[in-house]
């Protein structure tokens, strides 16, 4: 049986190792995940294609982490903290995120991937956890437990993990359709789902691919193996 093939947005980066010039770049941890549960990771190129046609291919989609994301598209402005801002690259990863929903594609995001998602249904960011409140600190190379609401997530990872984060922004007001399944011991959003989307969705803020909930990669690969069955592309 062919694997199903992952569609996974590349990240813009201004130098890489091993390479002369700016390039186009995964999480080495992410693609192998990809690969390790069965599926073939196919990294796009982002730009202002129109993504109807570019991802009929796809059986399933992984929105990775990556720089911060412009605060235009949640009309909230600039902040000085943000880094690492491109906003054709968050054109495509927003247009990306609307397809897969629409169209049932089985979507896993992951950190920036899950504020994309949010910002894409009309949610805010809060843009800088360490400014906003002094009750909640930024989770750059953070460790910590989180727990589950009863969800898909739940019966995936369990009620209570630990996991692994390296975020400075969290989601504030949540996009329209979309439930909160995880929180950290703060109250910070961790976790997000859409139970009236017609696929597979589940949106984590933390780094499956550096923790034990790697098993939600393999996830989304098997949801995409079944959807590529259904479809007579076995």
């Amino acid at each position: 049986m062919a694997r199903p093939l992952i569609a996974i947005p590349a990240r813009f980066s201004a130098s890489a190792s091993a390479l002369r010039y700016a390039a186009e770049v995964s999480a080495r941890q992410l693609i192998e995940g990809v690969y390790a549960a069965g599926g073939e990771p196919l990294v796009m190129h982002p730009d202002g294609s129109d993504v109807t046609d570019r991802l009929g291919w796809a059986d399933g989609v992984l929105l990775p982490g990556g720089g911060d994301l412009s605060g235009r598209w949640s009309g909230q402005g600039s902040h000085p903290t943000l880094y690492d801002v491109d906003e054709e690259q968050d054109a495509f990863d927003l247009a990306v995120a609307s397809f897969a929903l629409s169209q049932g594609i089985p979507l896993l995001s992951i950190c920036r991937g899950t504020q994309v998602v949010n910002v894409g249904r009309g949610g805010t960011l809060i843009q800088d956890m360490d400014s906003h409140d002094s009750q909640i600190k930024h989770h750059r190379h953070h460790v910590h437990d989180v727990t589950v609401e009863e969800s898909r997530l739940r019966g995936i990872v369990g009620q209570g993990v630990e996991v692994s984060c390296y975020h400075h922004q969290c989601i504030d007001r949540l996009g329209s359709d979309l439930v909160v399944t995880a929180r950290s011991e703060e109250g910070v959003i961790e976790a997000v789902e859409m139970p009236s989307a017609s696929g597979f969705y589940v949106g984590v803020q933390w780094h499956p691919e550096a923790d034990e909930t790697s098993r939600l990669i393999a996830s989304v690969v098997e949801e995409a193996r079944v959807r590529r069955a259904e479809s007579g592309r076995a």
